[in-house]
């Protein structure tokens, strides 16, 4: 895999999250060389600059929001941007989210798609699809 695409709310922040462990772990990633991005159905607008902020590789590549480029997941479309915007085709991308629908929408695209239900797994399994040395 050479990309790794995350959901914020409820993967990265919020009930469920692990934000260090998750940060480490994408910090790993881009060691690496893998691409890494988020994507989340948040809204934009100027609410959202700390979102934008963590772009660039301040935590990721790149952030697409669905309030930005006038999609949302599950639509396939924002899957596809946000792999293109990595320079990637989809296939080589997972994609991670704690909603089920949205993992099935990456995955009909050609993503690997991970259903984030707790940090622990999706840290172990995110390790193992990248390529990536357990940090335990």
């Amino acid at each position: 895999m050479r990309g790794l695409l995350l959901d914020v709310g409820g993967v990265l922040f919020g009930p469920g999250s692990d934000l260090d462990g998750l940060s480490a772990l994408v910090r790993r990633a881009r060691s690496a060389g893998i691409a890494t991005g988020i994507v989340s159905n948040d809204p934009g607008g100027s609410g959202a600059a700390w979102l934008r902020d963590l772009g660039d590789g301040v935590l990721v590549d790149d952030v697409v929001l669905s309030g930005d480029v006038e999609m949302a997941k599950p639509d396939a479309a924002i899957y596809r941007l946000a792999a293109q915007r990595l320079g990637l085709p989809p296939e080589v991308c997972v994609f991670v989210d704690d909603l089920a629908v949205n993992v099935r929408g990456a995955v009909a695209v050609g993503m690997v798609g991970v259903h984030h239900v707790d940090p622990e797994t999706t840290i172990e399994e995110l390790s193992i699809l990248l390529g990536l040395e357990q940090p335990w």
